[in-house]
């Protein structure tokens, strides 16, 4: 995938780009504001700037609608001619799980690093860290971009440190290498649901009703998630190690296990009841492009570009997602420095920022593609172990993923 291709600005939502000058201060709140910046070196190539625009607290009730800030920029710069290390994402013991993005930094012996991905959340007690959109790490994918054209994506080479931005899409099939009975696969390590009106059948091979066909890795959780319906579980030849009729299994090291709910049943049992099955997995681009899922591949989930050419692109919106929160950017400068950024904000030290608002700051820092990662409750970045961003909530949230940047060479399982 070339890299005009995905950081094209054809992602979904078309939005009208409209070119803005960047200047030395934040285009923040009034022009007679002060800024004060702060710049220390981390390591070779990786930079740690402390923005601090406005200096006196908001009151509480104009945190939404101040010209007066103040706000809290921290930025991260890694320059990959010269730094040693590399930048990943990575998430806790398994996929399924949460944890604080400084404890994600810490486990993964990482300098600094950012929260990523958005993810289930409280939607899912059982899965809150399961990622809503794209989860690829190290070269494997573990969770397939979704369609909502509002999804966009940041996707980083751990060998070169190169990182890109853009709409990714997805495709997958299990198909019977003897009879060539084939079905599409529907999501990877995401919950199957069952259809309502097939949850009593006692043979969900009887139900009638659309369901799921969703593949999952030893990576989503101690075990397969549990409930009506059937799971077939794959050697890594992707041969037949037990069939049940009811789903729920713990995975050995090398297996994959396909579930099927409501009639994709009987399409399962059918496609898997003699000899092997193949199970294919596609990336494209939105040109159509397949992007090669290579050692060394990382990619997060994001809502909506910010900037594309320079450009600030982010689309219209209105509602609390656009209104000011604290954020997370990813992006790349022209020269192909990579940028991670947060913003503080729901504080009155801190009033955070609009997505426009957004989008002109990450022009200011000088990325010429950047992405909105997920923020509000979630935004963190950790340097050196510690918290240097403020959360807007009483204590930091536990996230599904982050962004990190290790020193030393990458090597696969690192």
């Amino acid at each position: 995938m070339a890299a005009a291709t995905l950081a094209a600005v054809a992602l979904g939502v078309v939005p009208q780009a409209r070119a803005e000058a960047a200047t030395d201060a934040l285009p923040l709140g009034d022009t007679d504001l002060t800024e004060v910046r702060t710049t220390r070196a981390l390591a070779d190539g990786v930079t740690l700037t402390r923005i601090e625009r406005g200096s006196e607290p908001a009151p509480a009730s104009q945190i939404n609608t101040t010209t007066r800030g103040p706000w809290v920029v921290n930025v991260l710069t890694i320059d990959p001619s010269k730094a040693r290390g590399h930048l990943k994402a990575t998430y806790g013991p398994d996929l399924a799980k949460v944890e604080k993005t400084t404890d994600l930094v810490r486990a993964s012996g990482a300098l600094a690093g950012v929260n990523a991905s958005f993810f289930t959340f409280t939607a899912s007690q059982l899965y809150p860290g399961d990622p809503v959109g794209l989860g690829l790490f190290g070269g494997k994918l573990l969770s397939e971009p979704i369609a909502d054209p509002a999804e966009v994506n940041f996707v980083v080479d751990a060998n070169s440190n190169r990182a890109l931005t853009g709409k990714l899409s997805w495709s997958g099939s299990v198909r019977n290498r003897q009879t060539d009975a084939t079905l599409p696969l529907e999501f990877i390590n995401h919950p199957p649901v069952v259809p309502a009106g097939c949850a009593a059948l006692a043979d969900q091979t009887q139900c009638t009703l659309p369901g799921d066909v969703v593949e999952f890795t030893p990576e989503f959780a101690t075990s397969t998630p549990s409930g009506a319906g059937v799971e077939v579980v794959l050697d890594r030849l992707g041969c037949v190690v037990r069939t049940s009729t009811a789903r729920g299994t713990a995975l050995a090291a090398g297996q994959t296990s396909l579930q099927a709910t409501g009639r994709d049943t009987a399409a399962l049992l059918d496609a898997t009841a003699r000899g092997c099955v193949s199970v294919t997995s596609t990336l494209t681009d939105q040109d159509g492009e397949n992007l090669p899922v290579r050692p060394g591949l990382f990619g997060v989930n994001g809502r909506y570009p910010l900037t594309a050419d320079g450009q600030i692109v982010v689309p219209a919106g209105s509602g609390s997602f656009f209104d000011r929160n604290p954020r997370t950017i990813a992006g790349t400068m022209r020269d192909g420095k990579i940028v991670l950024a947060t913003i503080d904000g729901r504080q009155t030290t801190s009033v955070g920022t609009t997505m426009d608002e957004t989008a002109a700051v990450a022009q200011a820092l000088g990325m010429y593609h950047a992405v909105n990662l997920d923020g509000g409750g979630s935004t963190a970045m950790a340097v050196e172990g510690a918290l240097v961003s403020r959360p807007s909530g009483s204590t930091e949230r536990a996230v599904g993923d982050a962004l990190v940047y290790v020193e030393g060479p990458y090597r696969s399982g690192n």
